[in-house]
């Protein structure tokens, strides 16, 4: 999936490999790295013509994933061309779900929050909590 300008020398020459032994593989990578340089460069504009082609191609694996971003295409459309991204937040997201599911059923949320907060358990002074 990365840049065909990143790839060292041998996976070059794995990839030349596969797409001559296999057309549908070619017409495959190609189509991936079409979408993957729509993600890099943020030209969702591009985007029904990519579908077309995928149409065009008969492979079933990117017919379906075409219909799949047909069916949220407005979602899609705004990721492919908004500056805007949600990656440091599915970050997050992630590590806390494995910090939770490596303590499932050994720890409450006292804990967790000591582990994602990286505080000690104390309780906050009653002096720093404004009265009402």
């Amino acid at each position: 999936m990365c840049q065909p300008e990143k790839l060292d020398e041998r996976q070059q020459k794995e990839l030349a490999l596969i797409r001559q032994a296999s057309p549908s593989a070619g017409l495959a990578y190609g189509l991936a790295q079409a979408f993957m340089q729509m993600i890099r460069e943020h030209t969702g504009q591009q985007l029904d013509t990519w579908i077309r082609l995928v149409e065009a191609s008969h492979l079933p694996e990117m017919e379906s994933f075409a219909k799949g971003i047909q069916q949220d295409k407005e979602a899609v459309l705004a990721g492919l061309t908004l500056p805007w991204s949600q990656g440091p937040l599915e970050g997050h997201v992630n590590r806390l779900k494995l910090i939770k599911r490596s303590m499932y059923g050994r720890a409450k949320l006292p804990l967790l929050r000591a582990r994602v907060l990286h505080v000690t358990e104390k309780e906050p002074s009653r002096a720093a909590i404004p009265a009402s």
